[in-house]
Formats: structure tokens, C-alpha cells, sequence
């Protein structure tokens, strides 16, 4: 498919103008409940609730949007406490319904039947929704009490407790790659569930970041000192991606496991990956995707790698495809997975033994 991308993109202001200033004129109780703040929050989310369609389409990804629509009205509720979770229920559900009415004045008939599909879906799962109350199992099992307590000390603002405990629990002969996917990781994760929750601001979050990847430089010395084993990886985050974490952990834990890595970041254009890996020649490249919206430019890298006359296997991940039904299964890829451990033990078989 991918109409979209030259149809609805160069629309997208329209379309979000129209579906704004209709969300005003067919509800009157709007002007009450939203102040200018409010006011210019949502005409982001058109944008962003318009991308997320796009995308969906693009991939023909039904599930995306689903759990896109999951997704935004848990943040609405949490967002919008003053009001119920009947009156945020209208309120997107009418959402959806101007999206559909504002579409179909712009796309083929064909393409609106899609897009109809996929917002009549999203208007009956938010009719049906009901938030769960999970008990999250952060602090539960091995290392969650290094979780919790490294956790409040970003919390509690104190940078220099938290590196200095990360050390000392390296001290104590817990593996590094434990340090990294069951403790640094899983902490990024919680971070980013209470910044989607509101729990936490965003400049808390990039806070926290910031000193995890302090912690994760403390390691350097040793991850860098290992004696290599022949092997090369690229890795990196995709389009306009500023959550790079994921990719750098698992790079470093490739060094410290004897590979060859080339870490090169987030915001690199398609190009610029691709000729590193014709320029390089690695036997495996990591892509890691955090924002859907940015799926479609990672599966255009895949197509793009697959054309190359290499034999570098290819692996993907990140939050992104999570929302997905496994939509990596669609591309030529060779393995999809966020954990740096599981792919330490895939890459084993396949390049010692395969």
C-alpha cells in the first residue's frame, strides 16, 4: 500500500484543522473543559493520532492503531482526572468519528475503506475499554530491590548515590549483562510507564536518562578490554529517534561479549546506515524502533539491507513493535527481540554454529 504517504501527509494541517474546529462546533462543553493549554495539547494529538493512522496503514498493521487507541485513552485518563472516563469516552470516540468524516474528503475509495476499518475499530475498543490495574512486579523478584532503590535515587534527584550504587552492586559479582537488561533496562521501562502515565515530566525523564547513560560510561573500561572474537555489529536507533538506550546496551554488551561494535546512535539518515553497512561489512546489524511512527522508515532500511550484496543478518527491536502483531514477520528480517541476552545467545548458535 503506502498511498498514504503521498496522499494524507501533504493533507495532515487540513485535516487537523478541520477535525479541530469541528470538535468545538459539535460539542459545545469543550470551551469549559479545556483552557488554551489544553486547547493546543489537542491539536498535537490530532497530529499525533494522525501519524499513528498513517503508519498502521502503511504496514497494514491493524493492531497498531488498537493498541494505540488502548493506549491514548489510558493517557487521557490519567491526563484529565477532573473529568470521567464516560465524558473522555465521548469525547474520543467523537474524535475518531470526525477523523473518518474529515478522511474520506481526501482519500480514494479504497483507501478510506481501510482507514474507516481502522477508526470503526478504534471507536468500539474505546467504548468497551477498561483500564486494568496490573501489579506491576518492578520491585518483585531477583534485583528488585536494586531497582527500586537505584530508581529512587534518580527520583529523589541524587546522581552521584546512583552511579556510586550501580558500582558497588558491580562489585558484588552480579554478570553484567544482569546489570544491564534485569536492572538498568528494566528501570528505563518504569521510567518511561510513568512518564506515559503522567507520573513523572518529561524533563525528569530525560534526567534519568541522561545519568543512566553516566552509568552505563563507569563500564567502559571493562566492556572495552575484552579480547575479540572476529565478529562486527552495527547498531542503531531509527528516523528521527531520540530513544537510543536500548541499542547502545545492547552494543555494549556485544563489545563486552568479544564483537567488534559500531554504535552509531539516533538520528541517523537511511543513507547514512546504509552505507556504513555496505563501507563495514558487519555480520550482524541491530535496528531498534521506540515511536511506531517511525516502523515504516525502519522497514524501508530492511528492504534497502536486503538488497545489498551481504551476508549481514539483520535484528530488530525496540517498544515499537510490542504494538504490533508481529509485524517484523513480514519483513526479511532475521530476529526480533529486546532483550541483549536472548540475542547474545541467538547470535552464539548462529555465527559459531550456524
Amino acid at each position: 500500500m503506502g498511498l498514504l504517504n503521498n496522499n494524507l501527509s501533504s493533507t495532515f494541517n487540513k485535516v487537523a484543522n478541520n477535525v479541530y474546529n469541528q470538535h468545538f462546533i459539535k460539542d459545545k462543553k469543550l470551551e469549559e473543559e479545556y483552557d488554551d493549554y489544553r486547547k493546543k495539547k489537542m491539536y498535537e494529538d490530532i497530529l499525533y493520532n494522525l501519524s499513528f493512522l498513517e503508519v498502521s496503514y502503511n504496514l497494514e498493521e491493524e493492531n497498531l492503531f488498537l493498541e494505540y487507541a488502548k493506549w491514548l485513552y489510558e493517557l487521557m485518563m490519567y491526563l484529565m482526572p477532573d473529568l470521567s472516563k464516560e465524558r473522555i469516552k465521548e469525547h474520543m470516540i467523537l474524535h475518531y468519528e470526525l477523523l473518518s468524516q474529515e478522511l474520506k474528503k481526501v482519500l480514494s475509495d479504497e483507501e478510506f475503506k481501510v482507514i474507516h476499518h481502522l477508526l470503526s475499530n478504534a471507536i468500539e475498543i474505546t467504548k468497551t475499554y477498561k483500564i486494568e490495574n496490573k501489579l506491576s512486579d518492578f520491585n518483585k523478584g531477583e534485583y528488585g530491590y536494586i531497582r527500586e532503590t537505584y530508581l529512587n535515587y534518580l527520583l529523589e534527584e541524587k546522581p552521584s548515590k546512583a552511579i556510586d550504587y550501580i558500582l558497588e552492586i558491580e562489585k558484588t559479582k552480579i554478570p553484567l549483562e544482569d546489570i544491564y537488561v534485569n536492572i538498568l533496562q528494566k528501570v528505563m521501562t518504569e521510567i518511561g510507564e510513568r512518564w506515559q502515565k503522567n507520573i513523572i515530566s518529561v524533563d525528569q525523564e530525560h534526567y534519568m536518562t541522561s545519568i543512566t547513560q553516566m552509568v552505563l560510561s563507569q563500564f567502559y573500561q571493562k566492556i572495552f578490554s575484552t579480547t575479540k572474537n572476529g565478529f562486527k555489529l552495527v547498531a542503531c536507533s531509527v528516523g528521527s529517534e531520540l530513544h537510543e538506550m536500548g541499542a547502545r546496551m545492547i552494543s555494549d554488551l556485544f563489545e563486552y561479549n568479544g564483537w567488534d561494535s559500531i554504535y552509531l546512535g539516533a538520528g541517523l539518515p537511511r543513507k547514512a546506515i546504509l552505507n556504513k553497512v555496505e563501507n563495514t561489512n558487519p555480520d550482524l546489524i541491530i535496528l531498534s524502533v521506540t515511536m511506531p511512527q517511525h516502523l515504516s522508515e525502519c522497514k524501508a532500511i530492511v528492504e534497502e539491507l536486503n538488497k545489498l550484496d551481504k551476508k549481514t543478518k539483520i535484528a530488530v527491536g525496540g517498544r515499537a513493535f510490542k504494538m504490533t502483531n508481529q509485524v517484523w514477520k513480514k519483513w526479511k528480517v532475521d530476529i526480533s527481540t529486546d532483550n541483549a541476552k536472548e540475542l547474545l545467545v541467538w547470535s552464539e548458535k548462529v555465527f559459531k554454529h550456524g
